[in-house]
């Protein structure tokens, strides 16, 4: 690593980025993990909007790519959809 200050200064930004984009993947995931965990489809369509807002968010971010985000939704919505009342 260079003894520059703007590098130095580089990588703290960084480490912080990648603290806080690890943080909201993976709440993001626990988030997707107990929705598919839900065997109701009511429940389950009343917990969508919240979990697609989170996804949307880590692709505004770059977190996730913008078309694995619309996977990830797109894959939700076919499994609620599918579910017995």
């Amino acid at each position: 690593m260079a003894n520059h200050a703007a590098t130095k200064k580089d990588v703290r930004q960084s480490a912080k980025r990648n603290e806080r984009n690890r943080y909201y993947g993976k709440t993001t995931r626990n988030a997707i993990r107990d929705i598919k965990a839900i065997d109701t489809k009511a429940e389950a369509s009343k917990e969508l909007p919240e979990v697609a807002s989170m996804i949307d968010k880590l692709a505004k971010r770059g977190t996730i790519h913008k078309n694995k985000a619309n996977n990830l939704k797109r894959k939700l919505a076919l499994r609620i959809n599918a579910l017995k009342k």
